[in-house]
C-alpha cells in the first residue's frame, strides 16, 4: 500500500496556470512558485474580493467541522478534499479553502494538512513545510515588532513603557516548550533591558490572526496599529501604531496577504491560506482566500480547525460576523474508530467491533451535531470510513443521526478520491438549496464575561464559569473599549470540557475554568485561556521529525 507522500509525489500535476483557467484567471493574474504553486496579483485579488461580497453574486459556502479529535484520527481535511473533489466530478463548480499547514504539527504530533489517500492537495512536501513563505514571513514580522518595542525601551523609553506589561511575544513556528517563558537583555548595558519576556507558536500570533482577518494592505497596517502591546507606568495602554514602524511591518507582510493557489490531485483549484489554530486562535484560513473562492465557484467548501466547539464556533462567531459570511451547510466528520475511542475502548482495540463503545461514544458526536444546529446552519454527517468498520456500526452510526434528525453519509474519500463521496455531494447540495437561518451563538452588545459564559454553557455544556482573579480584572478593563469583540476561546481540542483526558461528553456538571484573558485589539477579538491551556505547543517523546528524511535527489519522505 502506498503512502499519503508517495500517492502524492506519483501525481501527475496540471501547470497552476490550467488549474486557474478553469476559474477564469489568466496567467497575467498570477504570481508564480515554480508551476505549480502562485499567489494572486493584488489587482485580481481586488477584483475578486468585490463579487466574493456581494451576496446576490458569489458561490454557496460549506464549512467542514468534526467530532472531538482522537489518537485514532478523523479525516477533516480528507473529506473536505474529497467533498470538493466530489462535486467538481459531478458537475459542479467548486473550489476549496483550507489553512496552511504549521511546522510545528509536522514535526511533533499530527503530521501535515494536506489530506491523505487519493483526497489530498499538492504539492504535498511544499504545502506542508515552507510552501510560498507566508509563515516566514509573519515570523519575521511578528518578531520585527518585538524588536522594535525592545529597542524603544533601550533608546531611553520616550513613551514611559511598563516593561513589566509588556504583552507582545516572540514567535516561532515550531514546538519548542523551552522557549515559552524566557530572560532577555541579559549582559551588558548595550545588550538591551533585562525582563521577563515569551514564545508562542506563529500560528497562534496576532499577526497570523491579522493577516487572516485583513483584506486589504490599508486595513492589515489599521489592525497592526491598533495592537495592544503594553501599558505605560501610569496604566495607560500603549498600542503598536505608536512607535511609528507600522509601514515595515506590513512591508514584510505584504505577499503574505494574497491567497495562494494549487490543486488537488484531481485538479480541484484550491485556495490555502494563513493558518491559525483552533485550539488557540481563530482556526480559519484568511477571508482573502475565501471570498476569492467565493468569487470564482458555485460551490467553496472550507474547513475550521478541530471539533465543531472549536474551529466552527469560531468560524461562526469571528469570521463570518465581521465578514457577513452566511454558511449554507455544515458538514461533521466522525468515524467509527472515534466514537469507540470516545467510549471507552483503548486504540489497540479499534478494529474490534463494539456497538456498545459506539453508542455510548456517540454522545460527543450528538452535542457537536446540536452544538452546530444552535448556528441556524442544515447539517449532515460525514463518516470517514476504515476498512476496520463493520456493517453493523456504519448502520449504528446512521441511525443514532437520525434520531438527532441529521443524515449521516459514508465517505470513502480516502481510498477513492471523488468516487467515494459522490453521495456526499449530493446531500450537501441539497442542504445548500434549504434556507440558512445562520446567526451567531450571542449579539455584539453581550458583555464579555457574559459571551464567554454563553461559550461554556451552551458549547461546553458547563454549568458555571469561575473566573481567575486576574481573567476578573483584565476583563474590566477590556469591557469599557473593546466589549463589543467576540472571544476566541483557548481550550484543548481533546475534550468538549477545559480537561484534556475527558473523553465522550460531560456526564455531570462542572465548573469551566478560566485562568487569563487576552486583548487582541488589533485583530479584533478577546482571548480566553481555559485550564493550562498554554499557546506554545511541547513536542511529544517520540516527535514526528524522527520519520522525515530527505535524498539526494530532494525527495522527501516520512512526512505524513
Amino acid at each position: 500500500m502506498l503512502t499519503d507522500i508517495q500517492i502524492a509525489q506519483n501525481a501527475q500535476l496540471l501547470p497552476i496556470t490550467d488549474i486557474a483557467r478553469t476559474l477564469g484567471l489568466e496567467t497575467s493574474d498570477l504570481d508564480m512558485y515554480g508551476t505549480n504553486k502562485a499567489k494572486l496579483t493584488f489587482k485580481k485579488l481586488n477584483e475578486l474580493q468585490k463579487k466574493g461580497q456581494d451576496s446576490s453574486a458569489r458561490g454557496k459556502l460549506i464549512l467542514v467541522t468534526a467530532m472531538t479529535p482522537t489518537a485514532a484520527g478523523e479525516g477533516k481535511s480528507t473529506v473536505t478534499i474529497a467533498l470538493g473533489d466530489a462535486l467538481r466530478a459531478t458537475g459542479r463548480k467548486s473550489v476549496i479553502a483550507l489553512r496552511e499547514p504549521s511546522l510545528g504539527p509536522c514535526f511533533g504530533v499530527k503530521g501535515g494538512a494536506c489530506g491523505g489517500g487519493y483526497a489530498q492537495v499538492v504539492p504535498m512536501e511544499d504545502i506542508n513545510l515552507h510552501f510560498t513563505g507566508d509563515i516566514h514571513a509573519i515570523t519575521a514580522a511578528n518578531n520585527l515588532m518585538a524588536a522594535l518595542i525592545d529597542n524603544h525601551l533601550q533608546q531611553g523609553n520616550t513613551l514611559g513603557i511598563d516593561p513589566r506589561t509588556i504583552s507582545w511575544k516572540r514567535c516561532v513556528d515550531l514546538n519548542d516548550r523551552a522557549l515559552r517563558n524566557v530572560i532577555i537583555g541579559l549582559g551588558s548595558r548595550i545588550d538591551g533591558v533585562p525582563r521577563e519576556s515569551h514564545f508562542q507558536i506563529s500560528v497562534a500570533s496576532e499577526i497570523m490572526a491579522i493577516v487572516c482577518l485583513s483584506k486589504t494592505i490599508t486595513e492589515l497596517k489599521e489592525r497592526i496599529s491598533a495592537i495592544t502591546i503594553a501599558e505605560t507606568y501610569d496604566k495607560r495602554p500603549v498600542t503598536f501604531g505608536e512607535l511609528k514602524c507600522t509601514g515595515a511591518i506590513a512591508a514584510l507582510l505584504k505577499d503574505a496577504i494574497r491567497p495562494n493557489l494549487v490543486q488537488t490531485l484531481e485538479h480541484t483549484p484550491a485556495f490555502i491560506h494563513g493558518g491559525p489554530f483552533a485550539n488557540i486562535a481563530h482556526g480559519c484560513n484568511s477571508i482573502n482566500a475565501t471570498l476569492c473562492a467565493l468569487a470564482t465557484g458555485d460551490y467553496v467548501v472550507t474547513e475550521a480547525g478541530f471539533a465543531a466547539d472549536l474551529g466552527a464556533e469560531k468560524f461562526f462567531d469571528i469570521k463570518c460576523r465581521k465578514n457577513n459570511l452566511k454558511p449554507n451547510a455544515a458538514v461533521i466528520v466522525a468515524t467509527v474508530r472515534a466514537l469507540k475511542m470516545h467510549g471507552g475502548v483503548a486504540k489497540a482495540d479499534l478494529n474490534t467491533q463494539n456497538l456498545d463503545a459506539l453508542k455510548a461514544g456517540f454522545e460527543n458526536l450528538r452535542i457537536h451535531i446540536q452544538n452546530t444546529k444552535q448556528f441556524g446552519v442544515p447539517v449532515v454527517v460525514a463518516v470517514n470510513k476504515f476498512v476496520s468498520d463493520t456493517d453493523e456500526e456504519l448502520a449504528l452510526v446512521q441511525k443514532l443521526c437520525e434520531e438527532e434528525q441529521v443524515k449521516a453519509v459514508i465517505c470513502e474519500g480516502w481510498e477513492k478520491g471523488s468516487k467515494g463521496a459522490t453521495e456526499l455531494a449530493d446531500t450537501v447540495c441539497a442542504l445548500c438549496e434549504k434556507d440558512s437561518a445562520f446567526k451567531p451563538l450571542y449579539e455584539d452588545d453581550l458583555p464579555l464575561t457574559k459571551k464567554i459564559e454563553t461559550l461554556a454553557t451552551k458549547m461546553y455544556r458547563a454549568q458555571s464559569v469561575s473566573f481567575e482573579a486576574k481573567a476578573v480584572k483584565k476583563l474590566a478593563q477590556y469591557q469599557a473599549q473593546y466589549g463589543t469583540l467576540p472571544v476566541c476561546m483557548a481550550k484543548t481540542q481533546n475534550s468538549i470540557t477545559h480537561d484534556k483526558n475527558a473523553i465522550g461528553a460531560p456526564k455531570e456538571a462542572y465548573t469551566f475554568p478560566v485562568r487569563d484573558v487576552q486583548l487582541y485589539s488589533g485583530a479584533g477579538f478577546v482571548v480566553a485561556y481555559a485550564g493550562d491551556m498554554v499557546d506554545m505547543p511541547g513536542l511529544p517523546k517520540v516527535p514526528a521529525a524522527q520519520n522525515i528524511d530527505v535524498d539526494d535527489n530532494g525527495v522527501i519522505s516520512g512526512l505524513f
